[in-house]
């Protein structure tokens, strides 16, 4: 039987994107994605929650992050989870780190998002999609059903 590990996100980035390189060349991305959850408490008042994800991309996945993604910008991001653990040299203790490695990305603000050059524009890019990045809007897709969907049937 076949597992399935995939975790989709739509948050706001809470830096700049830090791209390193591997000693073989390779490009890494880290960064932190943020998402927000409103909920009535016991009180019947509205809390806000923020969970923090902690985000890895490589090779030119990682190249675009590091040079379309800036901190406050809107993104969606595909991937899956990886758990690492190492032993504390001070404690002994094992220590654990769960991150989400990226494989696919959409842009969900303009280029300059956090300097306020926001075009809206929207652009997506795979793990798998090599040099071809596009930065243009994706070509609308038919509509399955004949009522037309608006921006206030979409729930978030």
């Amino acid at each position: 039987m076949k597992s399935v590990n995939k975790v989709i996100l739509i948050g706001n980035l809470g830096k700049d994107p830090e791209v390193k390189y591997t000693q073989g060349g390779m490009p890494v991305a880290k960064f932190t994605l943020a998402t927000n959850d409103r909920f009535k408490d016991k009180e019947g008042q509205w809390q806000d929650r923020t969970e923090w994800h902690n985000i890895t991309a490589f090779q030119r996945l990682a190249e675009i992050v590091g040079e379309y993604l800036k901190k406050g910008g809107k993104c969606y991001i595909e991937g899956s989870l990886r758990t690492s653990s190492w032993d504390d040299k001070e404690t002994g203790q094992k220590k654990y780190k769960t991150e989400i490695i990226a494989n696919d990305l959409v842009l969900l603000s303009g280029r300059g998002e956090g300097t306020g050059d926001d075009s809206g524009g929207r652009s997506r890019v795979s793990a798998a999609a090599g040099n071809n990045f596009d930065q243009s809007a994706p070509e609308p897709q038919p509509a399955a059903a004949s009522t037309p969907i608006s921006d206030e049937d979409i729930p978030f």
